[in-house]
């Protein structure tokens, strides 16, 4: 993407709303697993890193939970640096 300003706040804007999603999934369990994530990494994730959050989180609640929780491998078309990075992630309640 180019570096000028309506670049930049398209990034904003995207990241704003990928953060917001991440917060409000439906279960608590999932916002604070995905909001967390968010909170720590979208304002370092590059236009592609966040092109691959976007895609893993159109997944239904229940498949996302069967990623994180119970170990069910991603399928190959999601399993990147992104998917990595929150099957590694260990929410903090206090700091979100």
């Amino acid at each position: 993407m180019p570096e000028n300003s309506e670049g930049r706040e398209s990034l904003a804007i995207w990241r704003k709303r990928l953060r917001y999603r991440s917060w409000h999934r439906g279960t608590k369990e999932l916002d604070l697993l995905l909001g967390s994530f968010a909170d720590r990494h979208l304002n370092a994730f590059d236009h592609g890193q966040l092109a691959r959050f976007e895609a893993l989180i159109e997944a239904p609640e229940p498949t996302i939970l069967g990623w994180l929780v119970d170990r069910v491998p991603p399928p190959a078309n999601l399993d990147s640096d992104v998917m990595r990075l929150l099957l590694d992630h260990k929410p903090n309640p206090q700091n979100g």
